[in-house]
């Protein structure tokens, strides 16, 4: 056996900024029982090594004989004008064997600095023997990474976005750039200034190239298509059975009864089939000036052929001559602005709650107090870092462009950013992880778990099959790591990432409720329910509230999110004049117009392939593999499930969900 080997190294340089170096780079690798190489300086010669995103390969020749290589150390000097150095991985293999090492190490490497790297780098921090480097990682970590409220009363997220979250591109998220593209693609240029002359009028400035016509303009005055907003649309989380008819609600059975198809209201609501939503956090809400909302609520009965159909709106909570309850049998116009008017306040919920809040805001606080407390080496950390791709940058980008003063919700939505500030914070004073945040536990709050309930209710039926697989996934991978209960109390780093997941906001935690054990996790059914929570709320809640927005916000009268004038207090005859006046404006619509498209394009990879791999022990990518063949065949189902629908909901194909809240 020869006594001297070559060893071959590829080496990945990050694809972020200022990830290359100009630096002269150093390793040694490290054997069994004390066996090392000499140090070796990894450079090509009349090569630019170590750019951003770049893959370079180094041949090392006549280096000591490793038969297992077990560590690598690595260091850089400051060499250069930029000498900094981001890492994805290492790959080291003797030319002699086929054979092939890993050293994930996704980190900055810092001057004069020597770092250990193990194989495949995935260890608990109890059985780590570089716990000194892992402290001071960590701690670099907590300087960056710092917490704030920056909506009052709001969730916890970066006071500071650091770096290392930046994109590392010209994203389309440039929202400026990208509109004025879309504008000038699409050739629109009616939209100078003025009002809409009809519905008509409206329906005309959609376009092949850019502006397809959304499909809310074909189907918004149809019953069927107000009620599938309920179950499958963006706003699906809302609806619930109703056992009893609320006493606020001020309907009759001798009203219902021209639309429940000759049977008794009480055998409808024992049959469970009769639905409401009650937006009554609503209630209160501030709005902009000289514009108004409503606090509504509206009853929705699955019919003989097992179609959801609304059967009364009423559109603030107290029953009074100035508050009556519409009915589809209403003249069609009166029907049709109460309906207006209720998705207008809808249209708050989703936008506030559903979307921002409940995914963006309260996912970004799960991102930082994830990087303040588990090493990158920490398989919890691997597990979940795909799914926080860009979603700090996402939310430091939409908050300064979208959520600000006097920008594009200030311009779009009645009750502008001080309204939607006020709903975030009610909102997040409700959420739950172990109920809003667990899927199967929202569904049966809300009485309708059972598949048999409400047949049409396509989000749940696609979504719990994502969630099931998801589940299937994290209990696999925990089970890896944590094969007894002194694994999970004695792992500090997943306790301390417990604790701040649970910390009061105000003390500069994330202040979640319904954290399992409250943080303190003793049981791999503690970290089951947390990680599939957190997954799934990055990858599958976000895509089914935000990829819609376009076919439903696009065209005005189907979903407005602005409309001028007041809620009806009467059943006077409405013109549709009158429905026209409501609209926003051309610029204003021409605003919903361009941002919904942006939102509703996707920027990132499909669930399951990630852009960054952090995985890379064996078994662990076995139960990855095993996750992408389950994603592989709900693929199938749901799309087998779409030939049959109509309207088809494609939004939950594995093949459209993206990993994370990326745009």
């Amino acid at each position: 056996m020869a006594d001297r080997v070559d060893y071959e190294f590829h080496v990945r340089t990050g694809d972020r900024k200022f990830a290359g170096t100009d630096a002269n780079v150093w390793v040694i690798l490290h054997g069994e029982e004390g066996i090392s190489t000499e140090e070796m300086r990894l450079s090509n010669m009349f090569k630019d090594d170590f750019e951003q995103g770049q893959l370079d390969k180094f041949l090392v020749k006549k280096q000591a004989v490793l038969t297992n290589i077990v560590k690598l150390e690595l260091w850089r000097d400051n060499f250069g004008f930029g000498s900094q150095w981001y890492v994805d991985y290492i790959k080291v293999k003797r030319k002699d064997f086929n054979n092939e090492v890993t050293f994930p190490i996704f980190r900055w490497i810092p001057a004069k600095t020597h770092l250990m790297f193990r194989v495949n780098d995935t260890m608990l921090p109890q059985d780590d023997p570089e716990v000194s480097q892992r402290w001071e990682e960590l701690r670099s970590k907590r300087e960056s990474y710092l917490m704030c409220q920056k909506v009052p009363d709001g969730p916890s997220q970066i006071k500071n976005m650091p770096a290392d979250e930046a994109f590392s591109f010209d994203y389309k998220w440039d929202i400026v750039k990208r509109k004025l593209q879309l504008i000038a693609t699409s050739k629109i240029v009616m939209f100078t200034a003025g009002r809409w002359e009809s519905i008509q009028h409206l329906r005309n400035v959609y376009t092949k190239e850019v502006f397809c016509e959304p499909h809310g303009c074909t189907r918004w005055s149809n019953d069927l298509c107000f009620a599938g907003q309920r179950v499958a649309s963006m706003n699906h989380s809302c609806i619930e059975l109703c056992t009893k008819i609320p006493d606020k609600f001020g309907v009759t059975e001798e009203l219902l009864k021209p639309y429940l198809e000759g049977q008794s209201l009480q055998k409808i609501l024992d049959s469970k089939r009769m639905f409401i939503v009650d937006h009554t956090i609503l209630a209160g809400l501030p709005c902009r000036k000289g514009f108004h909302s409503c606090v509504p609520m509206a009853l929705f009965y699955v019919n003989n052929n097992k179609q959801l159909i609304p059967v009364a709106i009423q559109l603030n909570q107290d029953k009074g001559t100035d508050n009556p309850v519409f009915f589809p049998n209403d003249p069609p116009n009166v029907w049709m602005k109460a309906k207006m008017w209720f998705n207008n306040a809808d249209a708050n919920v989703h936008q506030s709650l559903t979307h921002l809040g409940f995914t963006h805001l309260l996912m970004e606080g799960v991102t930082v107090v994830t990087h303040r407390n588990l090493s990158q080496s920490h398989p919890v950390f691997k597990l979940l870092s795909p799914h926080f791709l860009y979603l700090i940058a996402i939310n430091s980008r939409g908050l300064e462009l979208l959520v600000s003063k006097n920008g594009w919700v200030d311009k779009t939505m009645n009750i502008g950013q001080e309204g939607m500030f006020a709903l975030i914070a009610r909102g997040i004073k409700k959420w739950r992880m172990n109920v809003e945040g667990t899927l199967p536990e929202d569904l049966k709050q809300r009485g309708v778990l059972d598949t048999n309930v409400l047949p049409g209710y396509h989000f749940r039926n696609d979504a719990l099959l994502l969630y099931g697989a998801i589940n299937k996934y994290v209990k696999k991978y925990v089970d890896l790591y944590y094969d007894s209960v002194d694994k999970i109390t004695g792992d500090w780093e997943i306790q301390s990432w417990g604790a701040e997941l649970t910390k009061e906001r105000e003390k500069g935690g994330c202040g979640l409720e319904g954290v399992p054990s409250h943080g303190k996790f003793s049981s791999k059914e503690d970290l089951y329910l947390t990680l599939t929570s957190i997954i799934y709320t990055c990858s599958v809640a976000h895509a089914s509230t935000n990829f819609p927005q376009y076919d439903e916000y696009a065209y005005p009268p189907n979903y407005p999110a602005l409309l001028n004038g007041e809620p009806p207090k009467d059943k006077r005859p409405v013109e549709e004049t009158e429905l026209v006046s409501m609209l926003p404006d051309k610029p204003t619509t021409l605003d919903m117009m361009t941002v919904t498209k942006i939102l509703s394009s996707r920027g990132t990879n499909s669930l399951g392939d990630f852009e960054v791999q952090y995985i890379f022990e064996p078994e662990a990518c076995k139960v990855v593999d095993e996750f992408r063949a389950d994603l592989a065949e709900i693929s199938k189902v749901i799309k087998q499930r779409n030939k049959e629908r109509n309207p088809p909901y494609p939004y939950l194909d594995p093949d459209i969900v993206p990993n994370s809240i990326s745009i």
